[in-house]
């Protein structure tokens, strides 16, 4: 299989994102448990104009790299490996089980209790990592099994987005929304004006972004629907969406997204912390990124293929596809970014950042080790 240069200047630089981000990961949980752990966390609470530190990288920057994977959807869309529907139908009925079968698992143990509102924690993908971990391997990983990961996970973060969008919005200020929707409408006509300056467009998105901000709505939406008005074109190197896809990939792998895993993952550990994750909850998020995301991908792949709407590319592999399922598991920063829309109650989120994290190490390390494994055989074959 053939990648295009798109695909693989963004496969690079998320493989080296996922690298970083494991780094600031594990300086921040260390300097959370250091001696100046209390002034280390403090300083990520700091008021900022009426907000936390925290706050404005969660709602703000994140919105820019929401902004990113909607131009990478778009570009996706209509160049890319979901352009063909016989191509695209299989990483999005994987994408469909990786999300239903975690969340079932979830809402199995947690139904009808205070924590049932985090069965979206499960169902998200972290795409950096995972990527990063794939890439661990080398080049003994087929060209057809980035591709199926890396569509996977970008549709996975398009179904993190709609959960956000529909099941974590508690109350909507409608005039907010419509004058945020109204601005998205005229940046629309200007798309179809044929105006392919960047700058109103920007300006509009940040204008929107404040309204979004305010109507109830989680503001990093803004980034996805401002991403399908920006000017495709023919899709060159010269296109508006081309440039601010491009000019966005390494600010978002190497500033974006590893700010944030700093930023939520300054956890104080104590010393009975294993104590608090004898909880539904916290059982839930483990085994829906561990177990219910590989069976999920595995699951609904086999059923799409069985039924004849997708198709396994040759030199991909159904054991490639657990493979792929059990990278899945990574869900890190989407995770986390869901547990902080799901729940108040600090030692919730607390809990539930700590399983997460385990989830996400236990799915890395059985991901490499397994995908290791099948590649080394595939080679011997």
């Amino acid at each position: 299989m053939k990648l295009t240069k798109t695909f693989k200047a963004f496969f690079e630089n998320e493989k080296s994102g996922g690298l970083l981000l494991l780094f600031v990961t594990i300086i921040s949980l260390f300097a959370a448990n250091s001696s100046y752990a209390t002034e280390y966390i403090s300083f990520w609470e700091k008021d900022l104009g009426g907000h936390s530190i925290t706050h404005w990288i969660n709602d703000g920057l994140m919105t820019i790299f929401f902004l990113l994977i909607g131009l990478e959807l778009e570009r996706e869309i209509y160049h890319g490996e979901l352009s063909n529907i016989k191509n695209a139908s299989l990483p999005i009925m994987a994408a469909f089980g990786g999300m239903l079968v975690p969340a079932a698992i979830f809402l199995a143990l947690n139904f009808k209790t205070a924590t049932q509102n985090g069965a979206g924690i499960p169902m998200a993908t972290d795409i950096a990592f995972a990527i990063g971990i794939l890439s661990l391997l080398g080049n003994k990983v087929p060209a057809s099994l980035k591709v199926f990961l890396t569509a996977l996970a970008v549709i996975d973060d398009l179904g993190a987005i709609i959960v956000i969008a529909v099941f974590y919005t508690k109350s909507i200020a409608f005039l907010n929304l419509g004058i945020a929707l109204g601005i998205w409408i005229l940046l629309f006509a200007l798309n179809r004006m044929k105006v392919y300056n960047l700058i109103p467009y920007l300006i509009g998105g940040v204008i929107m972004w404040y309204f979004m901000l305010n109507s109830g709505v989680h503001a990093t939406i803004t980034g996805v629907i401002l991403a399908f008005v920006i000017p495709f074109g023919d899709g060159s190197e010269k296109s508006s969406s081309y440039k601010l896809q491009h000019f966005l990939h390494k600010p978002s792998a190497f500033f974006i997204l590893p700010l944030f895993a700093i930023a939520n993952t300054c956890i104080a550990i104590n010393s009975d912390w294993h104590a608090g994750l004898n909880h539904p909850n916290t059982f839930g998020i483990i085994l829906g990124l561990v177990i219910g995301k590989p069976l999920g991908i595995a699951l609904f792949s086999s059923i799409g293929v069985s039924a004849g709407l997708c198709a396994l590319p040759k030199s991909l592999k159904w054991a490639h596809i657990l493979g792929a399922g059990m990278l899945g598991g990574i869900g890190f920063t989407m995770s986390i970014f869901i547990t902080l829309l799901a729940f108040k109650d600090p030692e919730t989120i607390l809990y539930s950042k700590i399983s997460i994290i385990i989830a996400s190490v236990l799915s890395g390390v059985l991901g490499f080790a397994y995908l290791k494994f099948v590649l080394s055989k595939d080679k011997s074959v």
